[in-house]
């Protein structure tokens, strides 16, 4: 009994070694607590605006507004990432979302709110994520050492999909009981703890960017370093691609739903469920890979499984085996980009991780918004079953064809590069 209880704790601490670390640790809850606040926010902004407008158009504009800014503002963030001290520009972030969801939940409860106001907050709300997220990455690499860098990337990527049940299931009784401004104040109070958190982490985490040098220039400097460090090029292309083939499918769902299956925004509901319980799994056992050399096999097999997925779930006939591929594709993509956020992250040089992070964050945002925008067009010309296929065999392609090339094939064959540490992380 003795050695199993030994045995549990050592997997135990394989999958959760980055939370040994103290800055991580704070870091780590305050971003429970922001993906909770978005989360809730999502469920309880959308239903605040269809009950004044009944206009679902209405609500998906304001979802638009609030996605906008990952387009625009991810390179930005990044140059402010490897210029500013991390932790202050995180802080700030926080507090402005703080903020956000204190004057919408004060203008609701007052009764003066408008759908103008929403817009224009969304904006704000959108914009101080869009700068949370590359800057979050990049100070996550000061905080652990190298070789840890993957286990909290993976805690980091659970949370977001954890906190897609636990925010909306908080939310859900609030709307029904008390209405919008309790979840707004629900909202806050997230907010607040996560501020709270991010204000105790003493790492000082600032990046290498000259003074006097324009945003152009700095920005610049972060994609020629990319291009001429060949695993990150090949990582950050492959995620461009992996973000636009096989993750931009959330206009597909509803019609496929609809069409294939015959279930409705139930159906829709269902695959979206799967989607995210497969990515909370995949996002936390990746996170226990430890060789260098056994990463590298699992980025081909999640890559090639990625796509398989997609390909699986058009040729579903029923709601089981959709669901099951949706879990399917949840779980790999969520290793995938873990994967190689954490990679390029622990081979960057430091002076460049914000702008790194910034390229991942535009990925997710920019790329992904507009092939679901490209795919809801696709969708109304062609079979949906023919678009998720198609994409999904071109990707499983674009992961073989790195057979053919030396640097994929040295991370397929070989593993990733071994990185050696000496960056000095408080434990306690």
């Amino acid at each position: 009994m003795a050695s199993l209880a030994a045995i549990g704790r050592n997997t135990l601490d394989r999958y959760v070694s980055a939370l040994q670390y103290r800055d991580y640790r704070y870091m780590w809850m305050a971003n429970l607590s922001a993906q909770a606040a978005y989360w809730a926010l999502i469920v309880a902004r959308g239903w605040l605006v269809f009950d004044m407008t009944h206009s679902p158009s209405m609500v998906g504009t304001v979802t638009f507004v609030a996605m906008a800014p990952m387009v625009f503002l991810p390179p930005i963030s990044g140059v402010l990432a490897d210029k500013m001290n991390r932790r202050t520009l995180l802080a700030w972030t926080y507090g402005v979302n703080l903020l956000h969801n204190l004057v919408l939940a004060l203008l609701a409860i007052s009764g003066i709110l408008e759908t103008w106001h929403i817009l224009l907050l969304s904006l704000v709300n959108g914009s101080a994520r869009a700068m949370q997220m590359p800057v979050s990455q990049a100070l996550a690499a000061n905080l652990v050492p190298r070789e840890k860098l993957l286990n909290a990337l993976s805690l980091n990527a659970a949370t977001m999909h954890a906190s897609r049940l636990v925010g909306p299931g908080l939310t859900a009784p609030l709307l029904a009981i008390l209405g919008a401004p309790a979840a707004f104040f629900l909202c806050t109070a997230f907010y607040l703890v996560g501020w709270v958190q991010i204000l105790k982490i003493k790492t000082v985490s600032t990046g290498g960017i000259k003074k006097g040098e324009s945003f152009v220039v700095n920005f610049t400097d972060g994609i020629r370093y990319v291009w001429h460090h060949h695993t990150i090029r090949m990582i950050t292309g492959m995620v461009i691609l992996h973000c636009g083939l096989t993750m931009a499918f959330e206009s597909l769902l509803p019609v496929f739903s609809t069409q294939r299956l015959g279930a409705g925004s139930a159906g829709f509901a269902n695959l979206m469920v799967g989607v995210g319980a497969g990515a909370l799994a995949g996002s936390i056992l990746i996170g226990g890979v430890l060789s260098p050399f056994a990463r590298g096999k699992f980025y081909l097999v999640t890559g090639i499984l990625s796509g398989l997925g997609q390909v699986m779930l058009s040729f579903a006939p029923n709601m089981a085996v959709a669901v099951t591929a949706a879990a399917a594709m949840g779980a790999s993509q969520a290793a995938f980009m873990t994967l190689g956020q954490a990679t390029t992250q622990s081979l960057a040089a430091d002076d460049f991780r914000g702008r790194l992070a910034s390229i991942n964050a535009f990925s997710l945002g920019g790329v992904m918004s507009t092939m679901n925008l490209v795919n809801g067009f696709l969708g109304n010309v062609y079979p949906v079953v023919l678009v998720l296929l198609v994409e999904g065999m071109i990707f499983v392609g674009i992961m073989l064809v790195g057979f053919a090339l030396s640097t994929p094939r040295h991370v397929y064959l070989r593993g990733f590069p071994q990185i050696v540490d000496s960056q000095k992380v408080k434990l306690v």
